[in-house]
C-alpha cells in the first residue's frame, strides 16, 4: 500500500474518510467523502476504482486497516499518514 503525508495529497482527489459519522461531522479534510470503517464492507461499490483512492482517518491507523482490506480484494489505495489530525495541524483546508 502506498502511503503519503497530508501535504502530498493532490487537490481534488477521491479522498475517503473512514472515521465514524460523528467524527466526520465534527471536522474533515475539504472534499473528503464519508465511508466509515464500520460500513466499508457494504459500501465498497461506492468507491470509484477508476480514480486514485486516498484513505484518511484520525491519525492513519484505521485508514491503513481499511486499505489492507481493500487491497486484499484487488483495490489499490493510498493511505494518508497523519490523518485528519495531521491535516489540521498542517493548516490544510477543512469543512464542518
Amino acid at each position: 500500500m502506498q502511503e503519503v503525508t497530508v501535504n502530498e495529497v493532490p487537490e481534488g482527489v477521491q479522498l475517503i474518510d473512514v472515521r465514524e459519522a460523528d467524527e466526520y461531522a465534527e471536522v474533515r479534510a475539504k472534499g473528503a467523502i464519508s465511508i466509515p470503517m464500520s460500513e466499508i464492507v457494504g459500501r465498497v461499490d461506492e468507491i470509484d476504482q477508476d480514480r486514485d483512492i486516498y484513505l484518511i482517518c484520525k491519525a492513519g491507523g484505521r485508514s491503513q486497516k481499511v486499505g489492507e482490506y481493500l487491497e486484499q480484494r484487488g483495490i489499490d489505495v493510498i493511505n494518508v499518514l497523519g490523518g485528519t489530525d495531521g491535516w489540521i495541524a498542517a493548516g490544510l483546508p477543512t469543512e464542518k
